[in-house]
């Protein structure tokens, strides 16, 4: 986690050199200066992804993590102290006198009032020492790191002065694999039948091979440029369909050269699905040459053209002899004029495909490529014009006839063991490699209930404790990625196994984590909503519901590839799950910066007593005691828990950036949250035990918090302020009876999303609201206002508005959006969308009720408008133009 680390402490740094006050806790800004100009020189390294990864650089990255950690806690415990001695002195800006005011706490402590100052100030040089030898050891990493990048300037430079006349020396390993005679063309053809998954030969290797013996590895696929048919003895098992979907678009009409992108996560059998098709009968026939090659993570070009070359001629022999030039033009020249399949299998770069794209003709006569991958950027760029065949997780009853098929062959399962069987297959949630692997030890083993029901209880334990091959397998993911997507990855971990996710939620705590790398043109969300694609597009994560507009509103990710996440994370020091009694201790979690409570622990977490954790998120009911001991926490996620009442304890936790709790007590939020001058996102539930309504009084000063992002409440009442802007505030949800003066919203002028709720006991009081200003806002998120006869018209001449949604609301207020949106089609704005939802009955198509059906309908006929004159100026110009093309005025 060198990256999150460099990336949090930089940010901390900025804010400190651009709040001068706070520099001086630190004696000289010149030491912030330099450690800061370290820092980002280890940033540019680790975000130059052409250094390769080596065991030096994974210790290189060790090292500079937790030098990083350690300036970090240094300069965050002397903020957070300097934060509470500015509280405590009242507003003093000397600060020779905040430094007496904060000591007159201390004095009944002392003998005297000279000892407190020798105190302090042999603390504050006692710190300033320590961060000045973090700061001299993260420099002489910098140096270290300088000459790696000198010496890989140079060595780069070789390489590409050479790179076109070197022939294959020292690939032992491809060497070995070109002369191996299992790689050759057989003289025949055999019949091969592919039930496994990628990756599964590692597998095989651990374990008894003939628990897997019609597994074939698939860099050591026999290809052939004969024209000799083959059959598959058995089907697919779990992948008819996508079989045939592949099958017809490889023998499709198209003449030109095709290439048929296989997508998905990593076990999920996508090597398995494209070795049937090559294996397939017809397939042989239908093509006059095929090979396979297996590109991987890290390849060698030359030692991929010849394995090519291998698979289709009969110079094995000759090939390890010529340069890669040659490879190139004999491959080209074998393939030119032949109806070809080639597959491409695990293709992780961009760049291996265009060193191979020119070199596949297409001469019209139906040649195909098949190219397997976990990235879905490197599918749609190897052809964007033709669809991804996305391969998704097997069904409940395909993941059983897999099972049953690898652990009983052609015989049945027995009744004794069939529902424990489908428990086993259900718990290995769809993916291929893990039925494989599962199946494998139920077949070594004697088929007893009882062994069968401790798989049953075991079934991840068995596969990953069993089989280390098979994390690591899942792991080429985790070592692919760049490393600002790692921590954000890595996050996915604190969730509990199925645990639906809010798009939403997440984004705002990798927000408040400080791992995403600010862009001036973008919001931080914005830039979350892109780490988060990327993740999705690399088969990472999964998404479970979108929007109406598309977005992405729940994710997931898969429970082996989350225990992935907590495995990774726990190594790198970076977060520990707590959800297991017997296997947690204060020990054991010591030095972790991110701890996720999952299940009641025998211990209170509070007794951890570590300084280094950031963040608590509580996916259990357990009580904390307090949570004081943490002074350098920035999130707290605690709404599993209910407390008593507010803790106000948490306003002392001045490093907080993240609240999200309940409770049951009084219904004032204390003023003194605004203290809290760090957070960026809270969130607060009151819910009484008793029938009392749950409102929530909020104080004025909340509006004023400098870092709010995000406010979100159940009921919550906010009264009149005013004050200097807050352009950080984006979301402010559950608010009741708000009142949208011009100067409130003025205070907030790039707010996004406004959620209000509205009691009343007379028309009359609408106008003490004050509607009309909204229209001062971007977006406008409209629920259950059954009494709204009208939207102003104003509301559609604001420039960036894209969407109004109507939650149960009246007919006529429908009628009033959908003729907004009509207003700005007319004036050549066709962006504008309004989705209808009632409480009863969901959403009432995707875009509502048509304008233009209702202009053709009698909902808008002349005779009847009488019945909509309340409506605005807007509304009654398109009205009375109605009524002229009618002829009816």
């Amino acid at each position: 986690m060198a990256y999150a680390a460099l990336l949090s402490l930089t940010q901390t740094l900025e804010q400190i050199l651009h709040s001068r006050r706070q520099s001086w806790v630190f004696h000289e800004e010149r030491q912030i200066k330099s450690l800061h100009e370290k820092l980002r020189f280890l940033l540019s390294f680790l975000e130059d992804s052409s250094h390769k990864k080596t065991e030096t650089i994974t210790c290189l990255e060790g090292r500079i993590r937790d030098a990083t950690y350690e300036a970090e806690d240094i300069i965050e415990s002397q903020m957070s102290k300097q934060i509470l001695s500015e509280s405590a002195c009242c507003g003093v800006i000397s600060c020779f006198w905040e430094i007496i005011a904060a000591l007159q706490i201390m004095i009944p402590v002392f003998h005297n009032y000279e000892r407190c100052i020798e105190f302090m100030l042999h603390n504050f040089k006692e710190k300033y020492e320590d961060l000045q030898k973090v700061i001299e050891y993260i420099g002489s990493i910098s140096e270290e790191v300088g000459k790696m990048k000198g010496m890989d300037d140079i060595e780069g430079s070789s390489k590409s002065s050479s790179s076109n006349k070197r022939a294959m020396v020292g690939s032992d390993d491809d060497l070995m694999q070109i002369k191996d005679p299992l790689t050759r063309p057989p003289s025949k053809l055999k019949s091969i039948s592919i039930v496994g998954i990628e990756g599964i030969e590692e597998v095989v290797k651990m374990k008894d091979r003939n628990d897997v013996e019609d597994l074939q590895p698939m860099n050591l696929l026999p290809a052939t440029s004969s024209k000799s048919a083959s059959t598959n003895k058995s089907a697919m098992v779990g992948f008819d369909d996508d079989l045939l979907q592949v099958k017809e678009r490889l023998i499709g009409p198209s003449s030109k050269l095709k290439i048929i992108s296989i997508v998905g996560m990593g076990g999920i059998g996508k090597t398995t699905l494209a070795g049937n098709v090559y294996n397939d009968a017809y397939i042989v026939h239908h093509f006059y040459i095929r090979a396979w090659t297996t590109v991987s993570q890290k390849y060698d070009v030359h030692a991929l053209l010849a394995r090519l070359l291998n698979s289709m001629t009969d110079l094995s022999h000759e090939l390890h002899l010529k340069e890669t030039e040659e490879l190139k033009k004999k491959l080209y020249q074998t393939l030119k004029g032949n109806r070809y399949l080639i597959v491409m299998d695990d293709v992780w770069d961009i760049n291996a495909w265009e060193e191979f794209q020119m070199l596949f003709p297409d001469d019209n006569n139906g040649s195909r490529i098949i190219l397997t991958t976990r990235l879905s950027d490197v599918a749609v760029y190897a052809n964007s014009s033709s669809p991804i065949h996305r391969l998704n997780f097997l069904s409940l009853d395909q993941s059983w006839n897999l099972l049953c098929q690898k652990v009983f062959g052609e015989e049945c399962c027995p009744p004794e063991l069939e529902e424990i069987g489908k428990r086993i297959a259900e718990k290995c949630k769809g993916l291929a490699l893990a039925l494989v692997v599962i199946s494998g030890l139920l077949r070594k083993a004697k088929n007893t209930r009882a062994y069968w029901e401790y798989v049953a209880e075991n079934v991840k334990s068995a596969i990953t404790r069993n089989y280390d091959d098979f994390m690591e397998i899942l792991s080429w993911s985790y070592d692919h990625l760049p490393y600002h997507l790692r921590a954000c990855f890595l996050y996915m971990g604190v969730f509990p196994e199925d645990h639906v996710i809010h798009v939403s939620h997440l984004i705002k705590l990798w927000v408040a984590e400080g791992f995403l790398k600010p862009i001036t043109s973008k919001s931080l969300e914005e830039v979350g909503k892109e780490y988060l694609k990327d993740l999705i597009d690399r088969n990472l994560i999964l998404v479970r519901d979108r929007s109406f507009s598309n977005e992405i509103k729940t994710c997931s990710i898969h429970d082996l590839m989350r225990d992935l996440c907590t495995r990774k994370a726990q190594e790198e020091k970076f977060l520990h799950v707590l959800n297991q009694e017997f296997e947690s201790s204060p020990e054991i979690i010591k030095n972790q910066r991110h701890l996720s409570i999952h299940r009641r622990m025998q211990y209170d977490v509070a007794d951890i007593n570590d300084s280094t954790v950031r963040s608590l998120l509580y996916f259990t009911n357990q009580q904390l005691s307090s949570i004081l001991c943490f002074q350098l926490l920035r999130v707290l996620d605690a709404c599993n828990i209910t407390f008593n009442e507010f803790p106000i304890e948490i306003v002392k936790l001045v490093s907080l950036r993240y609240i999200a709790l309940i409770y049951t007590g009084k219904s004032m939020l204390p003023a003194s949250i605004s203290k809290l001058c760090n957070l960026q996102t809270l969130i607060v539930f009151r819910r009484p035990w008793t029938d009392e309504r749950r409102i929530l009084y909020l104080p004025s000063e909340i509006l004023k918090m400098p870092r709010l992002r995000h406010l979100l409440f159940e009921q919550g009442f906010l009264p009149y302020a005013s004050g200097a802007q807050n352009g950080n505030l984006q979301t402010l949800s559950g608010l009741i009876d708000f009142r949208c003066a011009k100067e409130v919203l003025q205070i907030i002028p790039n707010l996004k999303t406004l959620g209000i709720t509205y009691y009343y006991d007379s028309p009359t009081v609408w106008s003490f609201y004050c509607l009309e200003n909204l229209v001062h806002l971007h977006q406008f998120c409209l629920r259950y206002c059954h009494s709204l006869k009208c939207i102003p018209y104003q509301i559609g001449e604001i420039t960036t508005l894209q969407v109004i949604v109507l939650y149960g609301c009246g007919s006529s207020a429908v009628t009033s959006a959908n003729l907004i949106r009509q207003e700005q089609e007319d004036l050549g704005n066709y962006g504008l969308q309004v989705h209808v939802y009632s409480k009863e009955n969901g959403r009432k198509g995707s875009g509502g009720i048509s304008f233009r059906k209702m202009y053709k309908s009698d909902l808008l006929d002349p005779e009847n408008i009488a019945s909509l004159r309340g409506y605005s100026p807007a509304v009654q110009r398109i009205l009375a133009a109605r009524k002229r093309v009618s002829g009816k005025s």
